[in-house]
Order: structure tokens, then C-alpha cells, then sequence
């Protein structure tokens, strides 16, 4: 038996809660592995890409944000979601990175999926390492106010572990490319 047949839970029923924008609210009535039923409530999501533009200084160009959800300014890699299901990831980066950095890059390296709460949400974050960057301007969305701010990623990592950096996603992504320049650079 495989691990998924172990812990397989299979849809019996599904009812939309909430069909917002960006957001879909679930509720399934699930079958689980000894045969009982039990209830799921889930968000549904676009997904999104995240990316860490690394200089050649090996400073991390992030942006700060108010995030209404939390009511806090938040230091971030930039990011941004999906137009659709359909979009290549790597176009999506490519974008988000143009419009909130100014940035192109001659190196865009995939650093892997992040799922930020599988318990109730199904959003996957793209996550990647633009490296070789040339700046122009910024194309802010109409509802977006930045500071854009550059990091060394060693104060970077630092200010994760010590807690400064609340945001999952840049937590995820800057360690991940911390180890990666720390092993290449060997």
C-alpha cells in the first residue's frame, strides 16, 4: 500500500462557501482512510510566484508594504499572484519582478514550490532566484505602495532568525538561496 492510499481523504461532496476575487471558500465532506466521514473547510487560490533579486554585492532588493490583513508594514521579496491557473510561473516572476523592483534578469534560477498553510489553503508560491540584474523603472500596480529597499542576505537571514521577518515566503525563499550561494561558493 502506498503512503497516499494510507492517508488518502476522498471527496464525497463539496459546497462553495465564498467565490471572492482572489479567494474561494470550500467546504467537502470527506471520506477518510477507516471509512469515516469528516468535513473539510479550505481556501482555494490562483497561486502566486516570489523571487530573490540578488546583486552582485549579494544585497537581496525587497519591498516594504503595508499588509492590511495584519495590519503591519511588512519586509518582503517581491512577489505577486498568478493572472490565472493556466500562467507559466516563470512569466509571472519575470513580471512581478519588473513592475515592483525595476529589474530584468540574465539568470532566474527555480528554487521550488512553498505552500504557505496546506491545512486550509491550496496557494502554491513559485519560488526563484533572479541573479545578473540591470534596473529600470518600476511599474507599480494601482493598488500597490513600495518602499524598495537592498539587504544584505546574511542581515537578511539574520533578521529571520531573530524574528524581524514575519512574511513565510521570504523566510523560505532567502534560506533557501543562502544555502545554495553557501554550498556553490565552496
Amino acid at each position: 500500500m502506498s503512503e497516499l492510499e494510507r492517508f488518502e481523504e476522498k471527496q464525497l461532496s463539496s459546497q462553495n462557501i465564498f467565490d471572492g476575487f482572489i479567494l474561494h471558500v470550500r467546504k467537502d465532506t470527506v471520506s477518510l482512510p477507516d471509512g469515516k466521514e469528516a468535513f473539510r473547510e479550505y481556501i482555494r487560490h490562483t497561486g502566486a510566484v516570489c523571487v530573490v533579486p540578488l546583486t552582485e554585492k549579494r544585497e537581496v532588493v525587497c519591498v516594504k508594504q503595508y499588509r492590511y490583513p495584519i495590519g503591519e508594514v511588512t519586509l518582503e521579496i517581491p512577489a505577486g499572484k498568478l493572472d490565472s491557473k493556466d500562467e507559466d510561473p516563470t512569466d509571472a516572476v519575470l513580471r512581478e519582478l519588473r513592475e515592483e523592483t525595476g529589474a530584468v534578469c540574465s539568470k532566474l534560477t527555480y528554487l521550488g514550490k512553498f505552500i504557505p498553510s496546506p491545512a486550509i489553503l491550496d496557494e502554491c508560491i513559485h519560488m526563484y532566484l533572479a541573479e545578473e540584474l540591470e534596473f529600470g523603472d518600476t511599474d507599480f500596480d494601482d493598488d500597490e505602495f513600495l518602499d524598495i529597499v537592498k539587504i544584505p542576505i546574511e542581515e537578511l537571514a539574520g533578521n529571520i532568525v531573530n524574528g524581524k521577518i514575519v512574511d513565510g515566503k521570504t523566510q523560505a525563499a532567502i534560506m533557501r538561496v543562502l544555502y545554495m550561494l553557501n554550498t556553490r561558493d565552496k
